[in-house]
């Protein structure tokens, strides 16, 4: 993709059109470097939702979940920056308990860190770091109000000596606490009968770590994790000759007749189209390129904006604030589920990780028996399948499996279960490229900022990026509502061309958008509140809400596994997937190790275990198991800010099923030699393989040795089975948001027909994203949204063609490939 340089104004000799229009167009960039550009991370908002106090004690929670470990005595008095006369707010090991762990880093990594280097690592404490103190604001004001507010009471009664007493058993302030004790009262909440106590613990335990791995800079230096993988440049200038980045045009909206922006109240500016796209994730970009090699005028608007290759991938914490919605993570209103979903330009495919797997037939088949929606059983759906994985180049040919990929495939044959390779979007070609999660650098991965939007845009297509909706507009007409198109507020990048510079500092402009047909493709979880903020009314939007909610498995192995070699999915076992004879089941695959997204979940038993796991990250691997879950959830708006809601807890239906994919998991990976194999349970302590250099060469002895050690380890499985997933406390996560807007064959059932358009408007009004998929797919969904998308978008086609006297050239097996 072409860089975009700095946002500036164009001067009156560069515009196009009229020099008194307000509406002109940035010019053409080509990119000529493969060099990486460090995108600039967005200051930290204020921090004035906690009063001091309530900082001083969140601070000492952090560094509790987080601690800084000394050997023997220590006479350091610090605490958060403040002196407390007689506290030592660190924990104390001994010298021989250093060494020992010291020794087993020196064993199993391939760089060991220094003595010193390992002593200053133990002895890091997270408030000290202002990039932590800073990302720690950042993931705090993306919290709901609601939540804020209730950590915000938690903490205020911390910081006083009646409220620690109730919360603690102690008589002193939270941070007055030392740091064994702070550890005890931890401890004490993970294991709390109150359930209150064992979510705070939870929230508490995933913000430090998730916020310590992103911003420490010893746990970066020493764990071997680097932002940009090591072939970077190669790559990138391998696959930019083979296919050259496409130039993307965005519009601007400056006014030229006053002299400063400033986001001042201006005038809206009104823009005509046959078809406004909301949205330019998976669902959205393919229908730009249909519709507009159609022949139609389309316009494609976005939210987020467009990050050139140049500048991806992202450090993790940059990567939150600027490709995903809500800057990074959505939690379930219980706190369950931790969801992920895009908020660039590109949406959902630009940061997903690549997998294309096609709608299972036993999905098909249940879509139009049991959902009446024949469409999906038929070849019209199989060619929408194809002509998506054709035009992304899916293939498994070129997949080259890292090591947890060859775990699975190995342990599952092993075992007996059926295995393969995943197919990716790779355009035929390799693709072997960990970071996708933070950004496609080379370009490799086809996703719609890389393929489809290009081609829409050959075709004619035009681009908003920074604009987001405020409501769909209506006129009433006889047979009802019809969609006329969007009004909405546009927000320039800032003066260094990003999204991280003040608002004040931005243009801000209504835009009016005039269109034929209005197609919302805003992704599961904002689509729904777009619809509802326009004043429909159909009890059915944003309900059956589905998330194929994982837990995880790790295991480390006493070698490098290097676990950013290759894509986050390379393999996956589909034994498990129809566990209840009707399609309910589990795929076991791999996941991507960007190390926030593991340690924000890792079950560990103490600030000290969480440390040395940490250091060990180039000993783990870590794999997800995927239900088609069969229970549903809801999304709705805030009351208060508008934005994304969740209610959706595990049920324990679904839960079984998962739990099954984690034992399944612990057998594969013993079966491949893991030394030590934890899953993300809380009250589950690591199955630790005996060393192979122990056991007997004796026979007899070693079949008795044998035996005792797979009855240990399947005491170990009743264990888990007893312990079980719970839904509050079990870490959950979400990358997967279907159904919230579902097709249905009646208006009582859903909220739009089998050809995508809104059962409530009479016309104009369609969704094509995941939100309309019927239920759980039960695979990652993106080829599956595609396709319903190009279905969808032919029929809209067709449509148009009809209203301006033309034959359809826009269904059938021969349009454009």
């Amino acid at each position: 993709m072409a860089e975009i340089p700095p946002t500036r104004p164009v001067e009156h000799h560069e515009r196009r059109g009229s020099p008194f229009s307000p509406v002109c167009f940035m010019p053409e960039y080509v990119e000529n470097s493969h060099s990486h550009i460090a995108v600039p991370i967005s200051e930290a908002p204020p921090a004035t939702f906690f009063d001091e106090t309530q900082w001083r004690v969140l601070y000492a929670l952090m560094d509790t979940v987080i601690p800084p470990i000394t050997t023997g005595a220590s006479d350091d008095n610090k605490t958060n920056g403040c002196k407390v006369v007689g506290i030592d707010s660190r924990q104390t090991i001994s010298k021989d308990v250093f060494e020992s762990h010291y020794e087993k880093m020196q064993s199993c990594l391939v760089t060991p860190p220094s003595r010193e280097a390992f002593a200053a690592y133990l002895s890091e404490r997270p408030s000290e770091i202002q990039d932590f103190r800073d990302h720690l604001v950042r993931t705090l004001v993306t919290l709901s109000p609601d939540a804020r507010k209730q950590l915000g009471m938690v903490i205020y009664l911390l910081g006083t000596k009646f409220g620690s007493l109730a919360l603690t058993g102690q008589t002193k302030p939270f941070y007055e606490l030392t740091g064994d004790e702070r550890e005890s009262v931890l401890r004490s909440w993970r294991s709390s009968l109150v359930g209150a106590l064992r979510g705070l613990a939870k929230s508490l335990t995933s913000i430090a770590t998730k916020t310590w791995v992103q911003t420490s800079p010893l746990f970066r230096e020493l764990s071997g994790y680097v932002d940009i993988p090591e072939d970077y440049e190669e790559t990138k200038k391998k696959n930019h000759e083979e296919k050259p980045p496409a130039e993307y045009v965005f519009k601007q909206f400056y006014d030229y007749s006053s002299s400063s922006n400033g986001g001042h109240k201006q005038e809206a500016t009104v823009v005509d189209t046959d078809v406004v796209i909301v949205g330019s994730g998976c669902g959205g970009a393919v229908c730009a390129r249909v519709l507009a090699e159609a022949g139609h005028r389309v316009l494609v608007v976005e939210k987020g904006y467009y990050f050139p290759p140049s500048q991806l991938p992202m450090r993790s914490d940059t990567a939150e604030t600027n490709l995903f919605l809500n800057k990074g993570v959505i939690s379930t209103d219980d706190n369950s589920v931790s969801t992920v979903a895009g908020g660039t330009w590109g949406g959902g495919g630009s940061v997903n990780w690549g997998v294309s797997l096609q709608t299972p037939e036993y999905i098909r088949q249940d879509w139009a028996s049991n959902r009446g929606l024949q469409f999906f059983n038929t070849p019209q759906f199989q060619f929408s399948l194809d002509r998506v994985c054709d035009f992304m180049g899916v293939s498994d040919a070129h997949v080259r499996q890292n090591h947890r990929g060859q775990v699975l495939l190995d342990g599952a044959a092993k075992l007996g279960w059926k295995a393969k390779v995943t197919p990716h979007n790779s355009g035929g070609r390799g693709h072997h490229c960990g970071h996708c999660h933070l950004g496609c650098g080379s370009s490799g991965k086809q996703g719609p900022a890389v393929s489809w939007l290009p081609a829409a845009a050959r075709a004619g297509a035009e681009f908003i990026e920074g604009f987001e909706v405020d409501r769909i507009d209506f006129a009433d007409f006889a047979s009802g509502k019809k969609a006329e198109g969007v009004t909405g507020r546009w927000v320039s990048k800032d003066a260094q061309g990003g999204n991280s510079g003040p608002i004040h500092e931005r243009t801000v402009r209504e835009v009016v958008i005039k269109a034929k047909r209005v197609i919302v493709a805003c992704g599961t979880l904002s689509s729904p509140l777009l619809l509802r903020k326009s004043g429909l009314a159909n009890p059915q939007i944003g309900r059956n809400l589905y998330l194929h909610p994982v837990n995880l498995l790790g295991a480390f192995w006493n070698e490098d596994v290097n676990p950013m070699d290759g894509c986050a999915i390379s393999s996956v076992c589909t034994t498990f997937e129809n566990l209840d004879g009707q399609g309910h089941g589990v795929k076991l695959e791999g996941t991507c190790m960007v190390p926030y997204l593991i340690y924000s979940s890792y079950p560990a038993t103490s600030g000290l275990d969480l440390k040395l796991k940490a250091l060990r990250y180039r000993n783990l691997n870590a794999f997800i198991c995927i239900p088609r879950d069969r229970d549903t959830g809801y999304v709705y708006p805030d009351p208060r800010t508008g934005q994304t809601r969740i209610d959706y807890t595990p049920s324990a239906f679904d839960r079984a099923h998962v739990l099954e994919g984690i034992v399944a998991l612990a057998r594969i990976c013993r079966a491949t030699g893991a030394e030590e194999i934890q899953p993300f349970l809380p009250d589950v302590p690591p199955f630790i393989v005996p060393d192979a250099s122990s056991t007997s060469t004796n026979n007899v002895t070693h079949g008795r040795e044998k035996a005792a050690e797979d009855e240990r380890f399947e005491a170990w499985i009743r264990h888990i089975r007893r312990v079980g997933n719970p839904a509050t406390t079990a870490p959950w996560a979400c990358a997967h948001q279907m159904g919230s807007c579902r097709m249905s064959r009646t208006a009582e059932d859903g909220v739009v027909d089998s050809r995508g358009k809104v059962w409530e408007v009479a016309e104009g009004l369609y969704v094509a994203d995941a939100s309309v998929l019927p239920s759980a797919t039960g695979v990652n969904p993106m080829v599956t949204t595609m396709a319903t998308a190009d279905w969808i978008a032919r029929g809209i086609a067709a449509d148009l063609d009809a209203l301006r006297g033309l034959g359809s050239k826009s269904q059938g097996d021969g349009m454009n490939g």
